[in-house]
């Protein structure tokens, strides 16, 4: 197996913690979904968070999941530039995986889904 990266993100209606972490959970499980991901093939999930999210942390979302509990997580702050997509939580997952680096389904949802379509797959 071979450690890759596997990127996402979404973007939230409104800065409140039952929105984040709605979110947050979606955005993970549907990444572990498509890549046929289970949690011990995980070495850690970081997300980021535009300034303008403040309500919650993504990760207090997956740490709710009784099957990813044990999984590192770990949140961070985007910096502040002009333009950039606003409520949006991004999130990079570290996974162990025999899929070649073409197969991985990096999944960007809402107003996201702009942001890298030369990744997108789902």
């Amino acid at each position: 197996m071979t450690m890759r990266g596997i990127r996402g993100a979404a973007t939230v209606d409104e800065n409140s913690k039952e929105k984040i972490w709605q979110t947050a959970r979606l955005l993970v499980t549907e990444i572990l979904s498509q890549n046929e991901l289970r949690a011990e093939n995980l070495g850690a999930i970081i997300f980021s968070t535009t300034e303008d999210l403040t309500a919650a942390f993504p990760s207090s979302a997956i740490r709710q999941l009784p099957a990813l509990r044990l999984v590192p997580l770990f949140d961070t702050r985007e910096p502040a530039v002009e333009n950039s997509l606003p409520l949006c939580i991004r999130v990079l997952i570290l996974a162990d995986t025999d899929k070649a680096q073409n197969k991985i389904h990096h999944v960007y949802l809402g107003g996201a889904k702009n942001l890298r379509p030369d990744l997108e797959t789902s």
